[in-house]
Protein backbone atom coordinates (compact mmCIF):
# COMPACT_ATOMS: atom_id res chain seq x y z
CA UNK A 1 0.00 0.00 0.00
CA UNK A 2 1.04 3.30 -1.08
CA UNK A 3 2.10 5.28 1.80
CA UNK A 4 2.54 9.16 1.43
CA UNK A 5 2.57 11.64 3.87
CA UNK A 6 1.62 15.23 3.11
CA UNK A 7 2.83 18.31 5.03
CA UNK A 8 0.31 21.17 4.49
CA UNK A 9 0.27 24.70 5.62
CA UNK A 10 -2.76 26.07 5.71
CA UNK A 11 -3.44 29.73 5.11
CA UNK A 12 -6.41 30.82 7.69
CA UNK A 13 -4.05 29.64 10.31
CA UNK A 14 -2.78 32.44 12.79
CA UNK A 15 0.75 31.14 12.25
CA UNK A 16 0.11 30.35 8.64
CA UNK A 17 2.65 31.72 5.99
CA UNK A 18 0.75 34.93 5.18
CA UNK A 19 0.61 35.87 8.72
CA UNK A 20 4.15 35.43 8.95
CA UNK A 21 5.44 36.86 5.63
CA UNK A 22 5.54 40.29 7.04
CA UNK A 23 7.32 39.26 10.04
CA UNK A 24 9.82 38.36 7.57
CA UNK A 25 10.00 40.81 5.12
CA UNK A 26 12.47 43.83 5.41
CA UNK A 27 11.99 47.02 5.38
CA UNK A 28 13.89 49.42 2.86
CA UNK A 29 16.51 49.58 5.29
CA UNK A 30 18.44 47.05 6.75
CA UNK A 31 19.87 48.85 9.45
CA UNK A 32 16.91 46.40 11.67
CA UNK A 33 19.29 43.66 11.25
CA UNK A 34 22.37 42.79 13.27
CA UNK A 35 24.07 41.55 9.84
CA UNK A 36 23.53 41.28 6.58
CA UNK A 37 24.07 37.22 7.27
CA UNK A 38 21.09 37.45 9.56
CA UNK A 39 18.81 39.09 6.57
CA UNK A 40 19.66 36.30 4.23
CA UNK A 41 18.69 33.37 6.73
CA UNK A 42 15.09 35.26 7.41
CA UNK A 43 14.34 35.92 3.57
CA UNK A 44 15.27 32.34 3.27
CA UNK A 45 12.65 31.17 5.97
CA UNK A 46 10.78 33.49 4.24
CA UNK A 47 10.75 31.54 0.73
CA UNK A 48 10.57 28.26 2.70
CA UNK A 49 7.41 29.25 4.11
CA UNK A 50 6.02 30.81 1.29
CA UNK A 51 6.45 27.88 -1.26
CA UNK A 52 4.75 25.34 1.78
CA UNK A 53 1.57 27.86 1.83
CA UNK A 54 1.44 27.53 -2.33
CA UNK A 55 2.28 23.87 -2.54
CA UNK A 56 1.64 20.46 -0.88
CA UNK A 57 5.10 18.68 0.19
CA UNK A 58 5.08 15.54 0.01
CA UNK A 59 7.60 12.97 1.65
CA UNK A 60 7.93 9.56 1.32
CA UNK A 61 7.66 7.30 -1.66
CA UNK A 62 4.73 4.90 -3.18
CA UNK A 63 5.88 1.31 -3.88
CA UNK A 64 3.37 -0.83 -5.66
CA UNK A 65 0.30 -1.33 -3.47
CA UNK A 66 -0.17 -4.47 -1.81
CA UNK A 67 -3.91 -4.62 -3.08
CA UNK A 68 -2.36 -4.01 -6.29
CA UNK A 69 -0.47 -7.04 -6.33
CA UNK A 70 -2.05 -9.41 -4.91
CA UNK A 71 -4.91 -8.94 -7.52
CA UNK A 72 -1.94 -9.23 -9.62
CA UNK A 73 -1.26 -12.36 -8.07
CA UNK A 74 -4.46 -13.80 -8.28
CA UNK A 75 -4.70 -13.22 -11.84
CA UNK A 76 -1.45 -15.21 -12.78
CA UNK A 77 -2.73 -17.52 -10.63
CA UNK A 78 -6.28 -18.08 -12.89
CA UNK A 79 -4.00 -17.77 -16.08
CA UNK A 80 -1.38 -20.70 -14.80
CA UNK A 81 -4.44 -22.65 -13.60
CA UNK A 82 -6.58 -22.40 -17.10
CA UNK A 83 -3.10 -22.82 -19.05
CA UNK A 84 -2.61 -26.33 -17.27
CA UNK A 85 -6.40 -27.52 -17.52
CA UNK A 86 -7.62 -30.12 -19.32
CA UNK A 87 -3.82 -31.52 -19.90
CA UNK A 88 -4.79 -34.70 -17.26
CA UNK A 89 -2.15 -33.17 -15.53
CA UNK A 90 0.20 -33.19 -18.17
CA UNK A 91 -0.11 -36.24 -19.66
CA UNK A 92 -1.94 -34.63 -22.55
CA UNK A 93 0.49 -31.80 -22.76
CA UNK A 94 2.06 -30.49 -26.06
CA UNK A 95 4.88 -28.61 -26.34
CA UNK A 96 3.07 -25.84 -26.82
CA UNK A 97 1.23 -26.63 -23.65
CA UNK A 98 4.36 -26.95 -22.26
CA UNK A 99 5.79 -23.74 -23.24
CA UNK A 100 2.53 -21.73 -21.99
CA UNK A 101 2.96 -23.51 -18.43
CA UNK A 102 6.44 -22.87 -18.17
CA UNK A 103 5.52 -18.79 -19.03
CA UNK A 104 2.85 -17.81 -16.93
CA UNK A 105 4.56 -19.86 -14.06
CA UNK A 106 7.31 -17.74 -14.88
CA UNK A 107 5.00 -14.34 -14.53
CA UNK A 108 3.98 -16.10 -10.96
CA UNK A 109 7.42 -16.61 -9.68
CA UNK A 110 8.81 -12.98 -10.36
CA UNK A 111 5.92 -11.01 -8.61
CA UNK A 112 5.79 -13.68 -6.20
CA UNK A 113 9.36 -13.02 -4.92
CA UNK A 114 11.44 -15.11 -3.46
CA UNK A 115 10.42 -18.06 -1.46
CA UNK A 116 11.27 -18.44 2.63
CA UNK A 117 10.68 -21.43 3.55
CA UNK A 118 12.38 -20.79 7.13
CA UNK A 119 9.58 -18.43 7.73
CA UNK A 120 7.07 -20.12 5.82
CA UNK A 121 7.53 -23.45 6.46
CA UNK A 122 3.75 -23.73 7.87
CA UNK A 123 2.20 -22.84 4.72
CA UNK A 124 3.35 -26.32 3.09
CA UNK A 125 1.44 -28.84 6.17
CA UNK A 126 -0.65 -30.50 4.49
CA UNK A 127 -2.65 -32.30 1.71
CA UNK A 128 -1.87 -30.46 -2.03
CA UNK A 129 -3.22 -32.32 -5.17
CA UNK A 130 -1.44 -31.83 -7.85
CA UNK A 131 -3.09 -30.08 -10.94
CA UNK A 132 0.25 -30.24 -13.26
CA UNK A 133 3.37 -32.13 -13.99
CA UNK A 134 5.32 -31.26 -17.11
CA UNK A 135 7.20 -34.56 -16.54
CA UNK A 136 4.39 -36.74 -17.60
CA UNK A 137 4.49 -35.40 -20.32
CA UNK A 138 6.83 -38.40 -21.50
CA UNK A 139 3.87 -40.32 -21.07
CA UNK A 140 5.30 -42.24 -18.00
CA UNK A 141 3.97 -42.29 -14.33
CA UNK A 142 8.06 -41.70 -13.21
CA UNK A 143 8.01 -38.44 -14.70
CA UNK A 144 11.33 -37.31 -15.93
CA UNK A 145 12.51 -40.59 -14.04
CA UNK A 146 12.37 -44.34 -14.85
CA UNK A 147 8.89 -44.97 -14.17
CA UNK A 148 5.86 -47.50 -16.12
CA UNK A 149 4.33 -46.28 -19.08
CA UNK A 150 0.90 -45.57 -19.38
CA UNK A 151 -1.42 -46.97 -21.88
CA UNK A 152 1.14 -48.68 -23.70
CA UNK A 153 2.54 -52.00 -22.68
CA UNK A 154 0.54 -51.60 -19.42
CA UNK A 155 -2.86 -50.95 -18.82
CA UNK A 156 -2.28 -48.66 -16.08
CA UNK A 157 -4.74 -45.41 -16.03
CA UNK A 158 -3.41 -42.26 -14.11
CA UNK A 159 -6.08 -41.44 -10.94
CA UNK A 160 -5.46 -38.22 -8.49
CA UNK A 161 -2.00 -37.55 -7.39
CA UNK A 162 -1.19 -36.21 -3.99
CA UNK A 163 1.20 -34.86 -1.47
CA UNK A 164 1.10 -35.27 2.23
CA UNK A 165 3.07 -33.48 4.18
CA UNK A 166 3.56 -32.87 7.93
CA UNK A 167 6.40 -30.47 8.88
CA UNK A 168 6.57 -31.75 12.68
CA UNK A 169 7.34 -35.37 11.54
CA UNK A 170 9.08 -34.34 8.31
CA UNK A 171 7.36 -36.55 6.58
CA UNK A 172 6.55 -36.45 3.15
CA UNK A 173 4.17 -38.94 1.28
CA UNK A 174 3.04 -39.05 -2.69
CA UNK A 175 -0.03 -40.72 -2.73
CA UNK A 176 -1.22 -42.02 -6.27
CA UNK A 177 -4.40 -43.34 -7.84
CA UNK A 178 -3.70 -45.92 -10.02
CA UNK A 179 -6.36 -48.21 -12.09
CA UNK A 180 -5.17 -51.40 -13.13
CA UNK A 181 -6.57 -52.77 -16.36
CA UNK A 182 -7.66 -56.48 -16.06
CA UNK A 183 -8.73 -59.33 -18.66
CA UNK A 184 -12.19 -59.23 -19.72
CA UNK A 185 -14.59 -59.86 -18.13
CA UNK A 186 -12.98 -58.98 -14.52
CA UNK A 187 -13.51 -55.26 -13.68
CA UNK A 188 -10.19 -53.31 -13.26
CA UNK A 189 -8.60 -53.27 -10.07
CA UNK A 190 -8.73 -49.70 -8.08
CA UNK A 191 -5.25 -49.00 -5.70
CA UNK A 192 -3.51 -46.19 -3.81
CA UNK A 193 0.54 -46.00 -4.20
CA UNK A 194 1.77 -44.04 -1.14
CA UNK A 195 5.13 -43.26 -1.76
CA UNK A 196 6.48 -42.81 1.81
CA UNK A 197 10.04 -40.38 2.44
CA UNK A 198 11.42 -37.66 4.45
CA UNK A 199 11.86 -34.67 4.13
CA UNK A 200 14.58 -31.54 5.14
CA UNK A 201 15.31 -27.85 4.39
CA UNK A 202 18.09 -26.83 2.00
CA UNK A 203 18.36 -23.79 2.00
CA UNK A 204 15.37 -21.11 2.33
CA UNK A 205 13.44 -22.88 -0.45
CA UNK A 206 14.82 -26.49 -1.55
CA UNK A 207 14.00 -29.23 0.02
CA UNK A 208 15.31 -32.98 -0.31
CA UNK A 209 13.35 -35.75 -0.05
CA UNK A 210 14.72 -39.58 1.03
CA UNK A 211 12.57 -42.36 -0.21
CA UNK A 212 11.90 -44.84 2.56
CA UNK A 213 9.19 -46.94 1.33
CA UNK A 214 5.82 -48.13 -0.91
CA UNK A 215 2.57 -49.17 0.68
CA UNK A 216 0.09 -50.10 -1.69
CA UNK A 217 -3.53 -50.51 -0.83
CA UNK A 218 -6.60 -51.42 -2.84
CA UNK A 219 -10.02 -49.87 -2.90
CA UNK A 220 -13.22 -50.11 -4.70
CA UNK A 221 -14.63 -54.02 -4.61
CA UNK A 222 -11.57 -54.97 -3.32
CA UNK A 223 -11.02 -52.45 -0.22
CA UNK A 224 -11.18 -55.23 2.66
CA UNK A 225 -7.33 -56.54 1.44
CA UNK A 226 -4.78 -55.81 3.68
CA UNK A 227 -2.52 -52.90 2.51
CA UNK A 228 0.97 -54.35 1.11
CA UNK A 229 4.20 -52.80 1.96
CA UNK A 230 6.99 -52.90 -0.89
CA UNK A 231 10.34 -51.78 1.21
CA UNK A 232 13.04 -49.70 -0.69
CA UNK A 233 15.62 -51.31 -2.84
CA UNK A 234 18.71 -51.76 -1.04
CA UNK A 235 21.20 -48.91 -2.20
CA UNK A 236 23.86 -51.49 -3.40
CA UNK A 237 20.87 -52.86 -5.67
CA UNK A 238 19.59 -49.77 -7.00
CA UNK A 239 20.15 -48.55 -10.18
CA UNK A 240 22.59 -45.34 -10.43
CA UNK A 241 19.30 -43.51 -12.54
CA UNK A 242 17.05 -44.31 -9.61
CA UNK A 243 18.86 -43.12 -6.51
CA UNK A 244 15.53 -43.16 -4.04
CA UNK A 245 15.94 -39.38 -2.79
CA UNK A 246 15.33 -35.83 -4.74
CA UNK A 247 15.67 -32.33 -4.50
CA UNK A 248 13.12 -29.60 -5.68
CA UNK A 249 12.75 -25.73 -5.64
CA UNK A 250 9.30 -24.47 -4.31
CA UNK A 251 9.69 -21.17 -6.09
CA UNK A 252 5.70 -19.71 -5.11
CA UNK A 253 3.88 -20.60 -1.90
CA UNK A 254 0.94 -19.10 -0.49
CA UNK A 255 -2.36 -21.01 1.19
CA UNK A 256 -3.62 -22.03 -1.72
CA UNK A 257 -1.67 -22.73 -4.47
CA UNK A 258 2.66 -24.09 -4.45
CA UNK A 259 4.64 -24.19 -7.86
CA UNK A 260 7.53 -26.33 -7.49
CA UNK A 261 10.83 -26.97 -10.09
CA UNK A 262 12.46 -30.43 -9.71
CA UNK A 263 16.17 -31.23 -10.18
CA UNK A 264 15.59 -32.70 -13.72
CA UNK A 265 13.67 -29.22 -14.79
CA UNK A 266 10.19 -30.53 -14.18
CA UNK A 267 7.42 -27.68 -13.28
CA UNK A 268 5.10 -28.96 -10.88
CA UNK A 269 1.29 -27.21 -9.78
CA UNK A 270 -0.57 -28.29 -7.07
CA UNK A 271 -3.22 -26.79 -4.78
CA UNK A 272 -4.86 -27.35 -1.41
CA UNK A 273 -6.89 -30.53 -1.53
Amino acid sequence: MASVLHSKLPISHPHSASSLLPLLTPSASTSSFKSKKQFQEINSKKIIISRAASADVSVGYAPESLQSKAKTIATLKLKLLSAVSGLNRGLAASEDDLRNADSFAKELEEIGGPVDLSADLDKLQGRWKLIYSSAFSSRTLGGSRPGPPTGRLLPITLGQVFQRIDILSKDFDNIVELELGTPWPLPPVEVTATLAHKFELIGSSKINIKFEKTTVKTSGNLSQLPPLEIPKIPDGLRPPSNTGSGEFEVTYLDTEMRVTRGDRGELRVFVVS
